[in-house]
Formats: C-alpha cells, structure tokens, sequence
C-alpha cells in the first residue's frame, strides 16, 4: 500500500499508532474479507492481535502472512467456531494467556446465503442465525465477562450490515440476524457502560473481495453497487477504518451505536 489513490478508489490510510499497547480478538479475520483488513489495520495502529476463524487452513495461512510483517510477538491465531461455547472460551482464555489482558474485541464472524421465505428451511434460518447472532452473542459475552473482571476496560466492535435495516429479498435470515446484531449492541452498551465498557457496532453494504464474488451473482453485486452514493463497493480496509476509529480513543463518547459505512441506511 503506497498511500495513493488509484482510479476512483482513495488513498490507503498509513497507521498513526492510534492502538499502540492494546491487544485485539477479532473473529472470522482468515482470508481478504473484513476481518482480515480488520486484522492488518489494528496490527497497523499499533495493537497486538490474535486472530481466529473457524477454517483452519485459511487462519494459519493468514496468520503466517500476519506475523512475517509484523511480527511474531504481535500476531497469534487460534481456531474458533463461534457456534461452539466451548472453544469461544478457549480463544479469551487464550487471549489473556498471551498479552495478560484484552482491549478490544471485534466480532465479526457472519453467515449469509440466499433462499426465498417461503421456500427456507429450518436448517438454513438457524444456521445463519447461529453463526451471526448467537455467535456475535457468544463472543459479546465472553468479551464483558473478562472486561468486567479485569477492571481495565474495554472496546467490543460488532460488524452488523445494512440489511439489518433495508429489505433484500432472499435475506430475511441474514437480515433478522444483523438487525439483532444491532439490537444486541445498543443493550449490551447499556449494561457495560457501569465497567468502563463500550459496544459499537458498523453496518457495511458491500465490501468486495474474492470470496463474495465466488458465493454472489454478478447481477446482484451490480445491482449493489449501483445503489450506492459513490458508485463503487466499499474495499474493505475502508470498513476496518471505522472499525478502528470505534476501537481507539477517538470515539470515546460512542456507545450503543451501529455506524453505517454505505449511503443505504434509513
């Protein structure tokens, strides 16, 4: 990243140390989607970070990648399916094992798919849900158990989506899940607050990278794109922007809110 704008994409933002001495969890963070962009720029602003996704593989790719740049002492991974109780605890117990404490945590962890209504099966609504919600819940949880009891504080940032507030067709599981992201941030928010602890969340539309094109229409994705006030679809460093503003220091008197990182938002 060089710092400079190409075609009507902006200039990659450099770190200005705006995390320097946190430590950071972020989930599903393998691969070139949100959660890795999340992974590189908290590295970038200073944090030490460990990472987890529930495709081994691709974490342990990720993480080599991670620690060649930044270095050994700064990046860690473990796998972590956030539907299983059992290994969400693992990986804060994890977390404290290696930095002796916890700052921040981004739950970012999602499923998607597409299926009409009336034709969805039970299956497909709780797995979407199980995996956005309930895991998003999971994490949320484990994150205020070890912020409460460390008594340092604390930063959970929640990756909701604009669908959580528009219509998509094909989306009611996605969309239930998010809008209960959302639902579950403004409360947590307010239950956290008494320990020191803030709760955010971001509400991306589309964020592209190649993963999304492989698992979505090239009409749909045409179709989002247009919808959106610059033309374009977001990169997703420019989600994991916001997510560090919403970690850092900056956004200090934030809490309980979902910011929207697209022009489709009531």
């Amino acid at each position: 990243m060089d710092g400079k704008a190409t075609d009507d994409k902006p200039p990659y933002v450099p770190g200005h140390a705006l995390l320097d001495g946190r430590t950071a969890v972020v989930t599903a963070a393998a691969g070139a989607g949100i959660g890795g962009a999340t992974a590189r720029r908290l590295l970038e602003e200073g944090a030490r970070v460990l990472v987890s996704d529930a495709h081994a593989r691709r974490l342990e790719e990720t993480g080599k990648a991670l620690a060649d740049e930044f270095g050994p002492d700064a990046v860690a991974s473990l796998v972590c399916d956030v539907t299983d109780e059992a290994q969400v605890r693992a990986l804060f117990k994890e977390a404290a094992r290696l930095h002796g404490g916890l700052d921040v945590v981004v739950n970012n962890a999602g499923l998607g798919g597409t299926a009409p209504l009336v034709d969805m099966t039970d299956a497909q609504w709780s797995r979407v849900l199980d995996v956005t919600l309930n895991g998003t819940f999971r994490c949320t949880r484990a994150a205020l158990r070890a912020f409460r009891d460390s008594g340092r504080g604390g930063v959970v940032v929640n990756n909701a989506s604009v669908v959580g507030w528009r219509a998509q067709a094909g989306q009611a599981h996605y969309a239930a899940a998010k809008a209960g992201v959302m639902a579950l941030t403004r409360c947590a928010a307010v239950e956290a607050a008494e320990f020191g602890v803030r709760v955010n969340a971001v509400a991306p539309s589309l964020a592209l990278h190649p993963h999304l094109v492989k698992v979505t229409s090239a009409e749909l994705l045409e179709d989002l794109t247009a919808r959106e006030a610059f033309g374009r679809y977001a990169e997703p460093w420019e989600v994991a922007n916001v997510i560090v503003f919403l970690a850092s220091g900056y956004s200090s008197y934030m809490t309980g809110e979902t910011v929207s990182v697209s022009s489709q938002h009531p």
